[in-house]
């Protein structure tokens, strides 16, 4: 193994975790900008140009940087350890990766969308969005450390279990909120 592999896995680390605070905020600043849109006016103009502002630079500055940061270095680690390309996990992890990738460029589109005042989720459909990522997160880091057959069985098992519980949360959320 190559003496840079811990730095680059280290450096690996770091960009995955910024990549996913900014997913994870840039959804949430989704729902605010969906929201300031339903308001009247001074405040929906005044709300949503503050919304683009914040979601073109988390996307520009922070989010879509850290996706990129994270391919290279995990590229390079593949390049190290190679022997990881023929085991499975790493195919259903790489599998995610890619979910993860389109999840990242949708939601470009959504900021794109909503920068023209077009709103395609409600507040309450994004909330479910957002969890994605976070269901993406939980399997990646099962696969990468689980690494066999039977950690995927339970992690996945323990995946669809977070979602029935991530579901359940929003819909209490959802009627908390309307009392």
């Amino acid at each position: 193994m190559s003496e840079a592999y811990p730095y680059i896995l280290a450096s690996h680390i770091i960009f995955i975790v910024t990549w996913f605070a900014g997913l994870f905020y840039i959804v949430r600043l989704f729902i605010y900008h969906t929201e300031a849109l339903q308001k009247q006016e001074p405040g929906k103009t005044i709300l949503s140009k503050q919304f683009e502002v914040m979601e073109k630079r988390l996307l520009n500055i922070i989010t879509t940087p850290s996706m990129i940061l994270v391919l290279i270095t995990g590229i390079c680690l593949l390049t190290i350890q190679s022997q990881f390309l023929k085991e499975g996990w790493m195919h259903t992890k790489l599998f995610f990766v890619v979910c993860l990738i389109i999840y990242h460029f949708y939601c470009i589109r959504i900021t794109k969308n909503l920068q023209k005042g077009v709103v395609k989720l409600s507040s309450q459909k994004l909330r479910m969005f957002n969890e994605l990522s976070t269901v993406f997160l939980v399997a990646i880091v099962f696969l990468i450390q689980l690494k066999d057959m039977m950690g995927l069985v339970w992690g996945l098992s323990g995946l669809v279990i977070l979602v029935v519980v991530l579901m359940l949360g929003i819909r209490l959320y959802k009627k908390y909120r309307n009392n």
